[in-house]
């Protein structure tokens, strides 16, 4: 009887090839807007590009992001470009802490209001919006207490910048800060009100103006926002303040400013690959004649996309198998 049944079923009509061509493209569709989703709500993939966080992570690691935790937000660029696109936060599991690892849009050097390009940084927060920061010689101190030590925190030398020299570099402009000796300073908060003076207007300038207004001293000493006179700015947003664990060798909150809070993504988990990206080893081949054949393949893909990124490490795998840090893959960051 079986046999009788499967004698009267009719065989599959092969697709034409408009058919295959619609069920590809579909297939496609799917597939990639899996990887969209993915890589702007829960995961993204991260190119360390300086040794600003040695030794937690060194340059030339590759992290994988959580970008769920602290809350997802929708496509900030049209991809593979630096235009900009509306965007939103969504609820994340918990708000940033005192202490963790972070992924941010770089807001920009100390005087610009925005940056040049849209660029990610990492670094580890020190302090959250409301807090009062102060370093003395070094040891980093929140609301008067000392904060906790990174376990890789790392300095260059011994010398200690004392607190009468005053860095030229350091945020807020006029103020005599140094890396070692620097604040104290209040963390701004969302609704905080904040004293502007002509004494003061310097420093509260281009943070005004990246809050998205327009501050102008007068002549008289009259300081206008948006046109309309006043001494007070009540701050909009909340912020964070970054510091690289390599000491001496970054430049963060200490010389650029506070972290807008919206600005972060999230929080790196594990290095997935690791490739030396050192001087030494390009002067290493040099003297052997040789080149690093395949570096500029992940010195063009910035570790924006998890796919590029997959398919450069394959090449350098088979390129350049030696430049692999096989040891640091896996490591967790923290």
């Amino acid at each position: 009887m079986a046999r009788d049944e499967n004698k009267n079923e009719e065989p599959k009509k092969p697709m034409t090839w408009k058919e295959n061509l619609i069920a590809q493209v579909k297939e496609f569709v799917i597939v990639f807007g899996g990887f969209i989703l993915l890589n702007n709500f829960i995961i993204a993939s991260f190119l360390v590009p300086t040794g600003s966080m040695e030794n937690e992570v060194l340059t030339g690691d590759f992290l994988m992001v959580n970008k769920f935790i602290f809350g997802p937000s929708t496509p900030r660029n049209i991809m593979f470009t630096d235009i900009r696109l509306p965007w939103t936060t969504l609820p994340g599991f918990r708000d940033v802490k005192r202490g963790d690892v972070i992924v941010f849009e770089f807001p920009g050097m100390r005087d610009e209001v925005k940056p040049e390009a849209s660029t990610f940084y990492l670094k580890r927060c020190m302090a959250v919006s409301g807090d009062t920061l102060e370093l003395r010689n070094r040891v980093v101190y929140i609301n008067g207490q000392p904060a906790p030590i990174p376990k890789n925190m790392k300095f260059d030398h011994l010398r200690i910048m004392p607190p009468s020299f005053q860095d030229d570099r350091s945020f807020p402009p006029t103020a005599m800060y140094n890396e070692d000796n620097y604040g104290p300073i209040v963390i701004p908060k969302k609704g905080m009100n904040i004293t502007i003076t002509p004494e003061n207007y310097q420093r509260w300038e281009i943070f005004i103006q990246r809050d998205g207004h327009k501050p102008e001293l007068k002549n008289d000493g009259k300081i206008t926002i948006d046109g309309k006179e006043t001494d007070t700015y009540v701050v909009e947003k909340d912020y964070v303040f970054g510091m690289g664990d390599h000491r001496d060798n970054s430049l963060d909150s200490r010389f650029w400013g506070f972290i807008p809070r919206e600005n972060i993504v999230g929080t790196p988990m594990f290095v997935y690959f690791s490739v030396m990206l050192t001087d030494d080893y390009r002067a290493e081949l040099a003297m052997k004649g040789e080149t690093m054949r395949m570096e500029w393949i992940y010195t063009t893909f910035s570790g924006r996309n998890i796919l590029l990124d997959i398919a450069a490490k394959l090449l350098i795998t088979l390129f350049n198998p030696e430049t692999i840090r096989f040891g640091r893959i896996g490591t967790v960051i923290g």
